[in-house]
C-alpha cells in the first residue's frame, strides 16, 4: 500500500466521490451475484449521494464522511450518521438512538491491503473525540459480512434470508473503547 491520505471530503471531491460510489456498488452487486438488480443498485447509489449531500449541507453534523486517497484518486470511504430505518426496524428500535457507521467502501483494486482498517481506525478516533461511545453497523453483502464477522464476531442481529434465500442481513453493536 502506498501513502494513503485520510481526510474529510471537499466540494471538489463530490463528482469523483459519486463516481466512486457508483463503481464500488456496481462491482459489489456483481460480485454478490446481484448485478441484474438495477433498481436496487441505483437506489443504493442515490442513498450514498444523499448521505454525502447531507454531510456538506450540515457541515458534518448529520452525516460525517472520511475518504481515503492514493494521490488524487479516491480509494475508500466511510461515514457515520443516524441509524437507518432498516436498523431501527430490524432491532425493534433497540439501536434506534445509536450512530451508524456505513458506506465503508474500498476500490476493488485496493481491497485486502488495509485501506478499510485505516478508515475504521480513523473513524474510531473521530467518534471517540465526539464523545460517541458505541455505534452500529449492518451489512447485507456476503463478502462484507465475512470481514465484519472476522473483525467484530457474530452479529447482534442475524436476519436469515432477509434479502432472499441465502442472503441474510446482519447488524452489529460495537463499543468504540474496544477499538482505540
Amino acid at each position: 500500500m502506498n501513502n494513503v491520505d485520510i481526510r474529510r471530503p471537499r466540494m471538489e471531491d463530490i463528482k469523483q466521490l459519486n463516481e466512486f460510489f457508483r463503481m464500488v456498488i456496481i462491482d459489489t452487486f456483481t460480485k454478490e451475484g446481484l448485478g441484474e438488480k438495477l433498481d436496487d443498485i441505483n437506489e443504493e447509489i442515490k442513498i450514498k449521494e444523499k448521505y454525502l449531500e447531507s454531510d456538506f449541507e450540515s457541515n458534518g453534523e448529520k452525516r460525517y464522511f472520511l475518504i481515503a486517497l492514493d494521490g488524487e484518486k479516491i480509494i475508500g470511504s466511510i461515514e457515520f450518521g443516524p441509524a437507518s430505518e432498516l436498523i431501527s426496524d430490524c432491532t425493534n428500535n433497540a439501536f434506534k438512538e445509536l450512530i451508524e457507521v456505513g458506506t465503508v467502501f474500498v476500490h476493488p483494486d485496493h481491497q485486502r491491503i488495509g485501506v478499510g482498517n485505516l478508515l475504521l481506525n480513523k473513524m474510531y478516533f473521530t467518534l471517540h473525540s465526539k464523545g460517541i461511545e458505541e455505534f452500529c453497523l449492518d451489512s447485507g453483502y456476503i463478502s462484507a459480512q465475512k470481514i465484519w464477522k472476522k473483525k467484530f464476531g457474530p452479529p447482534d442481529f442475524l436476519l436469515k434470508d432477509f434479502w432472499d434465500e441465502g442472503y441474510d442481513h446482519m447488524i452489529w453493536r460495537i463499543k468504540v473503547s474496544d477499538w482505540i
